[in-house]
């Protein structure tokens, strides 16, 4: 049998390195990139310069197309040291924002376009009868920080959308935030009804081919709960042998109230927060390459609408529509905080069922990284942290480790004696756990301990953007694998390796108080396991992974130094008098050897 299990679990250990390099031979060709006329100077204030959409693909006339800019479209830009939003004069909405302190690739000074390719622009109307995104405004003023659009919609209502930026932020005011209102007003001597009113809060693309589709999502706040809508619940799928087979949806609806909705991929969200909530979200996906094929799932990008209820406007009356719209990283300490942002607003992070560990690990390292200056050495120093506060666990765990080692003979022989009365065993193993003063379960303390900061290390590096093209070594990018070549076409990732290497020499340092076969070999197998499972991940995690190891590791060595002055058995193994004492029979029913 434990030959049998071990076979199994090389056959398995074959077939993941054969998924892993098969999946890097065929997989999808790199992204398209960005046309060098989707990339706005922040300073750059000339004619529109939105790449010209495609025509949709056969077969997907059914999705949300890509807009078609108008051709003489004018740009009217307002900035900060953050952002440089560029408005457009049809729609009076914003064609996209430039995030200067992010650029779009690595070692490229362009930044980061926020809606660069888009079915609307954002905050644009939609499916309102004439008054969209092609729908002229006259730019009525701008100032550094104000511009103001006009528009009227059947010489009935007159729309005046004016849009703000703070130059500095402060205390009240975020740099990636803009404040907009748009007001209806009557010009008429009676009731005017106004349609539903559904503002575009843009397109969202993944950042690289690498991205899983569930982390390009939209979502919304209803005030007490959070729902979020990932690309994947759109893709349709076949299921599992056919079971939950679903076909692809070109959107969702989702009720209300909307007390803020957002739209997100990795590493940066768009969030419209309004002074009165929403009444639904639409979620539509977008074919950002048309000339791609159908199911290549990274050349889908979502798009999403909030829509309000408007009350119908009186005999020259008005009704102003206000929201706050952030256009930004996903940083935990910048949307966290409540002075600025809805209490529940941090949660696009989508930390998952980790999140307290992912919360207090980001908030650690930011504390960390103000006084070092590098992200990755600040990962090690906390690191070093977290390991120094679990030492007592940690001691204790090895103590108990060591003194089950040691009775293993003993444990050995009380199995053998009672093997045929399970009863008599547990009774007989628990005196035995007792009388030597061993925990069964200590070694498994730190285990769960850290096993929930390393889940939540990893699920907070899905969405880090502090972590985005920081180096470190030999690294470029601390959010990406650390690739430093390919043989045969399998990536070589450094410090994933590194990590497998300190778990080996780790699991031979720590005392194995199994004597199974097979839960040994099983145990040897567990830093391959875990080589796969972190190879292609943020060389972040493996290096949390690696510091980690080699600290245990000269904590072992000091430990295995140490003298146990606990009771531990005797190298004779079990007395008959103690087995019988274990078993729960009478002295008088052993009879003691004779001495020879």
């Amino acid at each position: 049998m434990d030959k049998k299990n071990a076979f199994i679990g090389g056959l398995l250990i074959v077939a993941a390195f054969a998924s892993l390099y098969l999946g890097q031979k065929f997989a999808p060709p790199a992204p398209v990139p960005t046309p060098a006329s989707a990339v706005v100077s922040p300073a750059d204030t000339s004619a529109a310069r939105t790449p010209a959409a495609a025509v949709p693909a056969p077969g997907a006339t059914t999705l949300t197309a890509l807009a078609t800019p108008p051709a003489h479209a004018t740009i009217t830009t307002l900035q900060n040291d953050y952002i440089a939003v560029n408005f457009t004069d049809f729609g009076g909405a914003i064609r996209d924002i430039g995030l200067r302190k992010f650029p779009t690739e690595l070692n490229h000074p362009e930044p980061y376009l926020f809606n660069a390719l888009h079915a609307d622009p954002m905050l644009a109307f939609t499916d309102f009868p004439g008054l969209d995104a092609s729908t002229p405004f006259q730019l009525v003023s701008q100032t550094a920080t104000e511009v103001v659009y006009r528009a009227v919609l059947g010489q009935q209502i007159e729309v005046t959308r004016r849009y703000s930026l703070v130059a500095q932020p402060d205390d009240t005011h975020d740099p990636y935030q803009l404040r907009s209102e748009t007001t209806l007003r009557n010009l008429t001597d009676k009731f005017v009804p106004v349609p539903r009113i559904a503002l575009s809060l843009g397109t969202i693309a993944p950042v690289s081919d690498s991205v899983y589709g569930q982390r390009i999502s939209t979502g919304f706040s209803t005030g007490s709960d959070q729902t979020f809508i990932a690309r994947t619940q759109l893709e349709g799928g076949n299921g599992f042998f056919g079971i939950g087979a679903s076909d692809p949806k070109p959107s969702i609806a989702s009720g209300g109230p909307i007390v803020w909705a957002s739209l997100t991929n990795q590493f940066f969200t768009g969030i419209l927060t309004p002074d009165q909530p929403g009444v639904g979200l639409l979620t539509h996906r977008v074919k950002l390459r048309p000339l791609a094929p159908d199911d290549q799932r990274n050349a889908y990008g979502l798009a999403a609408a909030a829509q309000f209820d408007v009350k119908p406007l009186p005999a020259h009356g008005s009704a102003t529509l206000g929201l706050s719209f952030y256009a930004g990283p996903k940083e935990y300490r910048r949307l966290s905080n409540t002075d600025i942002f809805k209490a529940d607003q941090d949660k696009v992070m989508q930390f998952g069922f980790f999140k307290w560990f992912s919360q207090i690990l980001l908030t650690l390292m930011t504390w960390v990284h103000q006084g070092i200056p590098n992200w990755g050495f600040t990962i090690i120093v906390t690191t070093l942290i977290l390991k120094i506060v679990f030492v007592p666990f940690t001691l204790a765990a090895s103590r108990s480790a060591k003194r089950m080692q040691k009775i293993q003979p003993e444990m050995q022989a009380v199995r053998e004696k009672f093997k045929d009365n399970p009863q008599k065993l547990q009774a007989a193993t628990m005196e035995l756990f007792k009388k030597h003063k061993v925990n069964p379960v200590g070694g498994c303390i730190p285990i769960l301990i850290t096993m929930p900061f390393f889940f939540g290390f990893y699920q907070m590096l899905q969405s880090a953007a502090e972590l985005r093209f920081e180096p470190f070594l030999w690294a470029h990018d601390l959010a990406a694998a650390d690739t430093v070549g390919h043989v045969f076409g399998l990536p070589i990732n450094i410090m994933p390796l590194l990590m497998g290497a300190t778990m080996i020499f780790q699991m031979r340092l720590t005392p194995q108080p199994s004597v199974d076969n097979a839960q040994a070999r099983m145990l040897k197998f567990m830093p391959w396991i875990f080589i796969l499972f972190c190879y292609s991940f943020s060389c972040a995690l493996a290096l949390y992974s690696t510091i980690n190891g080699l600290f245990t590791i000269g904590q072992q060595l000091i430990i295995n130094r140490l003298k146990d002055e606990g009771d531990v058995a005797s190298p004779g193994g079990i007395a008959m008098e103690d087995m019988a004492a274990l078993a729960g029979k009478p002295m008088k029913n052993v009879t003691p050897k004779k001495k020879k």
